[in-house]
C-alpha cells in the first residue's frame, strides 16, 4: 500500500492546492514519500518556518500539513531589486493506508526539512477458527 495524495472531489475549489502552478503570493512544499520496512516517511522541504508553526493533523485517514511562511520585511533603507522566494500559507494532505497506525505518527524538523514517520501496524496473522 502506499500514501497517495489526497484529493476530495467533493470539493473542486481545493483542487488549487495540487496544481503545479503557483501564483505570487502562495507556495507548495516539495515532499517525499517513502515505504521501508515498519513505516511510511514524508520528508517535507519548508525552509524559513519555525517547526513550532506548523500544524499535522489526522482525521478520517487523511494527514494534513499545514503553515504559514512570513513575508521577511527588507529595512527601511533597503531598496529590494529583486523577490524569487514565495511565502505564504500552504497546506498539503496525503491519504493513508491502512496499514499506517495512525495514533504513533511522529514528526520532526532539522534544516528546513519536516520529517513525519508514520508506523506500520503490525500485520495480524491468520488463525484458524473451531467450529463446535
Amino acid at each position: 500500500m502506499t500514501i497517495t495524495q489526497y484529493q476530495n472531489w467533493l470539493r473542486p475549489h481545493h483542487r488549487h492546492f495540487f496544481v503545479d502552478h503557483q501564483d505570487a503570493n502562495s507556495w507548495t512544499p516539495r515532499v517525499d514519500v517513502r515505504e521501508e520496512d515498519g513505516r511510511y516517511v514524508i520528508l517535507a522541504d519548508i525552509p524559513g518556518v519555525d517547526p513550532k508553526d506548523i500544524e499535522i493533523s489526522m482525521a478520517k485517514g487523511v494527514l494534513t500539513i499545514k503553515g504559514e511562511r512570513k513575508q521577511e520585511t527588507a529595512a527601511e533603507n533597503a531598496k529590494v531589486t529583486r523577490v524569487e522566494r514565495r511565502h505564504g500559507a500552504f497546506e498539503r494532505s496525503f491519504a493513508l493506508p491502512d496499514s499506517a497506525d495512525a495514533d504513533a505518527i511522529t514528526a520532526s524538523g532539522k534544516n528546513g526539512v519536516l520529517e513525519i514517520a508514520i508506523p506500520k501496524k503490525a500485520q495480524a496473522a491468520p488463525r484458524k477458527i473451531a467450529v463446535n
